[in-house]
């Protein structure tokens, strides 16, 4: 008997336990908090999932314009838009009948000199073809060069501008007007395909592909997405200005770095042939071997080759790309 009222005492313990475990959370008001967590929490997790696909949308539209602007630069550049690039205003046939020219008086001059035809027939190439290609890329390179460090200037231009009420088309004026070449006159192309038709965004894509740099490609995509999106132009131009004068010091700073190896680098390239003409010039004889000899000949271009891939080797680990 004192089993079963045993058994039955703890039986109807653990019923009304498990009961008020049950209950209890009801009558506190604990599910209730739960709830309204539950409710904030999924709030919050959905403006958070949709400021996450707003900015998924934005890195995709960034990536786009990205591979559209590279796919486009590495179709190459012709002929005459290398021309126009090193700021040259001349035709493709002008260009031709330079080269035809120089590499004619360039083959003239070595034939008179030393009468090997030859000779003559090697400088006929190297002043028709390298030389006008080699002056072309140079002043290409030194255009862009100057171009860069002028285009922050200008973006901080046409900040002010738009902080002060004027429209995109009248600040792009006012940079065509007011700084300095070649800026000035990539602007000005910029508003002169404006007045026949086109659009910002195609005139300054077109840009892009004049001026091959990064910074113009941020440049492009920038306007685009603005374009598209909206959002502050002053305030996105603006960061893109710091960011481009951060990358012009960190070229700078590069480069002063880099300078001891640079010189370095023209030392070590520059001795053997240094060494070779002071031995030349105390004892010809002995050097001339290696021009007059079948062997001298093969160690000479063997030493060639190899001090061609050690200044190969030194120019990549000295050429920094910022």
């Amino acid at each position: 008997m004192q089993k079963q009222l045993l058994v039955a005492s703890l039986t109807l313990m653990c019923v009304g336990g498990g009961l008020y475990a049950f209950v209890y959370p009801y009558l506190s008001g604990e599910i209730k908090g739960q709830r309204r967590q539950s409710a904030l929490l999924t709030g919050t997790s959905g403006r958070q999932a949709s400021r996450g696909v707003d900015q998924a949308k934005r890195r995709k539209a960034i990536t786009e314009s990205l591979s559209e602007i590279e796919g486009r630069r590495r179709k190459g550049v012709d002929l005459k838009g290398k021309i126009e690039q090193a700021g040259l205003e001349i035709s493709k046939t002008s260009y031709f009948i330079i080269s035809a020219v120089l590499g004619l008086a360039l083959g003239v001059a070595v034939y008179v000199a030393s009468s090997n035809e030859l000779a003559a027939a090697g400088a006929v190439c190297v002043g028709g073809l390298g030389l006008p290609r080699w002056g072309l890329n140079y002043l290409q390179k030194r255009r862009i060069k100057k171009f860069v460090q002028e285009f922050p200037g200008a973006i901080d231009v046409i900040v002010r501008g738009v902080k002060a009420g004027l429209p995109l088309g009248d600040c792009f004026r006012i940079v065509a007007t007011e700084t300095a070449e070649p800026v000035k006159g990539e602007f000005v192309k910029i508003i002169e395909a404006q007045a026949i038709g086109m659009t910002m965004p195609e005139a300054v894509d077109r840009f892009a592909l004049r001026v091959p740099v990064s910074e113009v490609a941020f440049f492009s995509i920038v306007l685009n997405l603005q374009q598209k999106a909206g959002g502050n132009l002053s305030e996105t131009l603006a960061n893109l200005s710091g960011v481009l004068r951060d990358r012009k010091k960190m070229k700078e700073k590069v480069k002063a770095i880099s300078a001891e190896a640079k010189a370095s680098a023209g030392i070590i390239g520059s001795l053997p042939f240094i060494v070779g003409g002071v031995v030349y010039l105390s004892n010809p004889e002995y050097i001339m071997l290696l021009f007059n000899t079948t062997r001298g000949n093969i160690v000479l271009g063997g030493s060639l080759f190899w001090m061609s891939i050690g200044v190969f080797i030194m120019y990549q680990m000295i050429n920094f790309e910022i």
